[in-house]
């Protein structure tokens, strides 16, 4: 059986990485590819426990060192328990963050050696590596708004990260652009400013360029 294809979308706070997931998944599916999709930190019921230590309001203040390893910990059950049991079945599997995140939160935006990400990747990962990343890059003042009336809408408590400041998202964006080069041969940079449509047609663009699928555009709402 083929292997499957493993996709993420990363980037800052308020890029619309979840409109374009369930785009993509759409229409991959009307396409005939099977697709699972996943979230991190999360994707199983043991990573999700420890995204509520994460991502909620009253969490409290973790050294970095300690957010890193609680996401590589749900990371492995991710890998283990969804991600790579998706793939060998040959399904195409999306998901929202990645070890970019970590790379680009802890690591440029906590000051975490980027080695000691590296290290704890490859325990956790070994040379396992997504076939692709989407970067979604937007300026941090218009993604934060988003994502805060995003989260105030739906009454969800998962804004640790929002509630960090403005320098710390630009620090955010830096790092998210510099992995992009660091990276070029997986990494593709979106510019999520643009209307939902217009960033969905780029999406299929990349998918179908490189791996010879060809999804029809699917209409957002």
């Amino acid at each position: 059986m083929t292997k499957g294809i493993f996709i993420t979308l990363e980037g800052g706070e308020g890029t619309g990485k979840s409109t374009q997931i369930k785009l993509l998944q759409q229409a991959l599916s009307i396409a005939g590819v099977g697709v699972v999709t996943a979230r991190e930190p999360g994707g199983t019921d043991q990573a999700e426990r420890i995204r509520d230590l994460l991502l909620q309001r009253d969490s409290g203040t973790f050294d970095p060192m300690t957010e890193a390893l609680l996401l590589f910990a749900a990371r492995r059950e991710h890998l283990v328990h969804k991600i790579w049991p998706a793939l060998k079945k040959g399904q195409w599997v999306i998901s929202d963050r990645f070890a970019d995140s970590t790379r680009a939160f802890q690591g440029y935006g906590m000051g975490l050696d980027m080695q000691v990400i590296e290290n704890l990747y490859q325990i956790v990962a070994g040379k396992f590596q997504p076939d692709l990343t989407f970067i979604f890059d937007i300026d941090p003042e218009i993604g934060l708004g988003r994502s805060m009336k995003r989260l105030k809408d739906s009454a969800l408590m998962e804004d640790r990260y929002e509630r960090m400041g403005l320098p710390f998202h630009q620090r955010l964006r830096n790092g998210f652009l510099e992995i992009a080069q660091k990276f070029p041969e997986r990494c593709v940079i979106i510019d999520a400013a643009q209307d939902i449509q217009a960033i969905h047609r780029q999406v299929l663009k990349v998918v179908e360029t490189r791996y010879g699928v060809k999804p029809k555009e699917v209409q957002n709402g």
